[in-house]
């Protein structure tokens, strides 16, 4: 099934999706760095960090959305898309809230629970990308007009058929 939400020929979703994910990733770095005793502005550039991620997270989002109402009802790439996408909204949620906290805050530093909520949010968003990379790379998604959207699981053992190398 390829993407229905296309800029010359590419799909848009996945070129949205690097920004937020580097942008949240890395203010958590930041925020850690500035709690064990790093540069003061690092709490700042991380509550940057989170509020551009957020808005490229919610752009990811409405291009996801577009892909994802287009996958048929009873396959396994739906059922994954709608778990990428449930994953994806508690990283945003996670997120928002952390960020609100810090909104009007003396200072934009984060402390020991926030940190943590980010850290959840962060192992989310990992589960996430790799059902992202399911999606993708094993069932086709967005990307191969032929695509198999009830394809097996790659944590499963590929079966006589489906061995490296073969053939279909």
């Amino acid at each position: 099934m390829e993407s229905r939400l296309k800029v010359l020929g590419h799909p848009v979703h996945p070129m949205l999706v690097m920004f937020p994910v580097a942008l949240l990733v890395t203010a958590v770095i930041f925020d850690v760095v500035d709690t064990v005793g790093g540069p003061d502005f690092l709490g700042e550039v991380a509550y940057w960090n989170i509020t551009v991620g957020l808005i490229g997270g919610l752009l990811a989002a409405a291009a996801g959305t577009v892909d994802l109402l287009a996958l048929p009802t009873g396959t396994r790439a739906k059922r994954v898309g709608l778990t990428h996408a449930a994953a994806n909204v508690a990283v945003i949620l996670l997120f928002a809230a952390v960020w609100v906290v810090r909104l009007n805050a003396d200072s934009r530093a984060a402390g020991g629970a926030l940190i943590a909520i980010e850290v959840v949010a962060v192992a989310i968003l990992g589960i996430s990308a790799w059902l992202g990379g399911e999606l993708v790379d094993r069932l086709g998604v967005g990307v191969d007009p032929q695509a198999d959207l009830n394809a097996p699981s790659s944590l499963r053992p590929p079966t006589a058929n489906q061995r490296i190398g073969d053939v279909r």
